[in-house]
């Protein structure tokens, strides 16, 4: 039987978790999963690499000390916001025409695709993901990757989606490491794990958007056919819900995040007798209290997350994906814990709404914490790592190896009338122009989509000039 470790890092604006697993063949056991405070980190993305590694230094020995192992390097996220889309292809000329396409050919592409595209910005630009939306050979068309291999052809060609992101970031994750005395196993980008934690298959096929809720961003991942098909955040989450808490009710910031994770919900006609609660806050200093009830507690948490469902729902409609949904919303994250929240959206949208933790492909005696919708993205991490074969045990020493790779290959390119579908970038609105709510009046909730068109723009940059304003 052959053991592998993997230790998965998620750094998170408002969290940073640590989750080690083990897997003996097809079994797969998670052996320890602990949430600490973030610092250090904004939208997901190292800020300061000293901070973090403060934290993180805890966590590993922690971790270490509980498991009775060394951790020699890790798998870590790339941060969810600030990431542009383009499509791109790529061709390879087979130098084996008479043999059927293998496997190896089609991730050699897929590298391929991957390592030769060209940015255009490679001083801050990095690409962090290709993911494959069809194949094609001499002779067929529009394959899936299970179903191009196996065919014959004397060209292989590509069809990929191209998320690219900020080359700082890939930056602060090496100094982190570096200074941390660890190796970086792989980097992931988490719309291309965590559905492995929530999502079923049936789910993927028929087409479903996946919302993960979390502190410094709240990011949509559209998967139809059981691919990824788009993916856009915002830089708003669960952060600055606990800002408004703190603003609104003159309390500390520590506090207003407790005050949420003990209190807060949605919609507050729908707290039965809660909203009669009054929540009494002491202040020894000055020998006085403060009341805040907890009913204005939800008008205040309601206000932000509807802002942020609505701009979520905008990015589904302004894409084409809001009458290709048949298995509706998936919602995960921290965030997606609120009381109420799912109720919101379902009445906002008219899908069906799921709140999902990390589905039962796993043991977790040890740690039953880890069944929690804020441990999906370590969980989709570590389950992607232990299936890559090209991942080492977390327990192994980093050693240099060289990966094969085909002789032609001709470098991918921009369709010419391929569309760049850009991530809602701050302090610009998006286009509003391409409503036509009548086209699509009697689907779904009728009219959510019509006051998008009139109340998007102001909103993103009410959003904006808020969020301008708290980091200045």
């Amino acid at each position: 039987m052959e053991e592998k470790f993997i230790t998965a890092v998620d750094l998170g604006s408002s969290k940073i978790a640590l989750l080690v697993a083990k897997a003996v063949d097809d079994n797969i056991q998670m052996l320890f999963y602990k949430e600490w405070p973030s610092a250090g980190i904004r939208n997901g993305m190292v800020s300061n690499p000293t901070r973090v590694a403060d934290v993180l230094r805890k966590a590993l020995e922690e971790a270490q000390a509980e498991l009775q192992i060394e951790i020699l390097q890790v798998v870590v996220n790339l941060p969810k916001y600030g990431v542009k889309q383009q499509t791109a292809e790529a061709t390879l000329e087979r130098t084996n025409p008479d043999e059927c396409i293998t496997q190896e050919e089609v991730d050699n592409i897929k590298d391929m695709a991957k390592e030769s595209y060209p940015l255009d910005d490679p001083d801050n630009e990095q690409l962090y993901a290709a993911i494959v939306q069809s194949f094609s050979d001499d002779e067929s068309f529009q394959l899936g990757e299970d179903e191009i291999v196996g065919e014959m052809g004397r060209v292989l060609k590509g069809n990929f989606k191209l998320l690219i992101g900020r080359k700082s970031a890939i930056r602060g994750l090496d100094l982190l490491f570096k200074s941390l005395g660890l190796a970086i196993s792989k980097e992931y980008f988490p719309p291309c794990t965590i559905q492995k934690a929530v999502l079923s298959e049936e789910e993927m096929e028929n087409g479903v958007a996946l919302i993960d809720f979390g502190g410094g961003a709240t990011s949509l991942s559209i998967y139809r056919n059981s691919i990824l098909r788009h993916y856009s955040a915002i830089p708003f989450g669960g952060k600055v819900v606990t800002s408004d808490i703190k603003t609104e009710c003159q309390v500390s910031n520590n506090l207003a995040e407790n005050i949420k994770l003990a209190y807060g919900a949605c919609i507050p006609d729908m707290l039965a007798t809660l909203d009669e609660k009054i929540i009494q806050i002491e202040d020894l200093d000055i020998e006085d209290y403060k009341q805040i009830p907890v009913k204005y507690l939800s008008e205040i948490i309601t206000a932000r997350e509807k802002e942020i469902i609505d701009a979520i729902l905008y990015e589904i409609y302004r894409n084409g994906y809001s009458l290709k949904l048949r298995s509706g919303i998936v919602i995960t994250g921290g965030g997606a814990q609120m009381t109420n929240l799912a109720n919101m959206l379902r009445e906002i949208s008219g899908y069906n709404v799921r709140v999902a933790g990390p589905r039962h492909l796993f043991t977790f005696e040890e740690c039953p914490q880890v069944h929690s919708p804020s441990a999906t993205n370590a969980i989709g991490m570590a389950l992607a790592a232990l299936a890559d074969s090209r991942v080492r045990s977390s327990l192994e020493k980093p050693r240099r190896e060289t990966v094969r790779k085909p002789n032609k290959v001709a470098p991918p390119v921009v369709e010419e009338n391929a569309e760049v579908e850009e991530q809602v970038t701050v302090g610009t609105p998006p286009e509003t122009s391409e409503f036509n709510p009548e086209k699509h009046s009697g689907t779904r909730k009728k009219g959510w989509w019509k006051k998008f068109g009139n109340v998007i723009g102001s909103m993103y940059d009410g959003l904006a000039e808020e969020n301008n304003e708290k980091n200045n």
